[in-house]
């Protein structure tokens, strides 16, 4: 964009609530070029969702940064703040060709300036530049999340065959009439889970409005007696584009408190594992709190390795 002699002056541009749709085409864009340079997508699926929310509001906060002065050019960053009752979590990434010429910078001091308490921010693959900014300003690691892998060769090396506790079977979710229960299992299940516990009617609406949906993939485990909904696996096939073959993904595995301690969880890990394998995927990932050391051996075990990381930065006084 510029050498680096002639660094621009940045333009922060602040707004509140979903950005309108031309603003919203440009930070979808931007990040899709990011994630295609650097292997990692800079904004989770979650803050896409409350980006196209029109009902979004204070809980959501976006900055932009264009060079001052030139009211037509590009986006070169953005700075998204979601907020809700006892967070605020920022994601922040800048266009591939606009770096090394402070736009990251500029964005923070923005972001620094809404005075907001308890602002952590992800970086998502922990990329060198994301680490520098966070110790530039005084913010430290605080959590890790997991990628981890599954080859196709690893699941019929280590994937053991199904076995469903006595009384569960498996079906498909049926839109219309299972999002009540899914999502009040969903709940109980990640009661202390700071993202997927909160999941909204909304939240669900979205993600089974987008392309990659497919109920035949989201499996339910119900109970043989009674129907009541035991747990779930939600898978996600993840659709190739240029060199990259499709991948699935081990999207969310929950069980519900009762149904806990009985193998459930395996099983319907297993359970997504063979769906996706079916479907002659050559690859298969999924996110894991790195301090969840059960989920982790688990998965260990059925032949998946760490691949990256995403990491939480907050502020050392926190």
């Amino acid at each position: 964009m510029t050498t680096a002699q002639h660094a621009p002056t940045w333009s922060i541009d602040r707004i509140s609530g979903a950005p309108e749709e031309t603003v919203l085409g440009e930070i979808v864009g931007l990040a899709s070029a990011a994630a295609e340079s650097d292997g990692n997508p800079p904004l989770s699926e979650q803050t896409l969702v409350t980006l196209r929310d029109r009902e979004a509001g204070e809980r959501l906060l976006v900055l932009t940064a264009r060079i001052a002065g030139h009211e037509a050019s590009e986006l070169a960053g953005v700075a998204v703040i979601t907020r809700s009752e006892d967070a605020a979590v920022l994601e922040l990434v800048v266009g591939p060709d606009c770096r090394g010429e402070g736009a990251g910078t500029a964005l923070i001091e923005g972001v620094l300036r809404e005075g907001i308490r308890d602002l952590r921010g992800w970086s998502h693959g922990n990329h060198s530049a994301a680490a520098d900014l966070a110790e530039r300003f005084g913010f430290e690691p605080v959590r890790e999340l997991w990628r981890m892998r599954l080859t196709r060769a690893a699941v019929e090396a280590s994937v053991p065959a199904l076995r469903l506790p006595a009384g569960v079977s498996l079906r498909p979710f049926v839109r219309g009439q299972d999002e009540d229960a899914w999502l009040a299992t969903n709940a109980a299940a990640f009661a202390d889970h700071p993202e997927q516990g909160a999941t909204t009617r909304a939240d669900l609406e979205a993600r089974m409005d987008e392309d990659w949906f497919d109920a035949d993939g989201f499996l339910l485990a119900v109970s043989e007696e009674d129907g009541r909904l035991l747990g779930f696996h939600w898978t996600k096939i993840h659709a190739g584009s240029g060199d990259r073959a499709a991948m699935g993904e081990v999207y969310v595995v929950g069980v519900a408190p009762d149904a806990q301690g009985t193998g459930l969880g395996k099983a319907l890990t297993i359970a997504g594992i063979e769906h996706l394998h079916g479907a002659g995927l050559q690859a298969i990932m999924l996110y894991v709190d790195a301090d969840n050391t059960a989920a982790v051996a688990l998965y260990r075990k059925l032949g998946f390795t760490r691949w990256d990381v995403d990491v939480m930065y907050a502020g050392k006084a926190a």
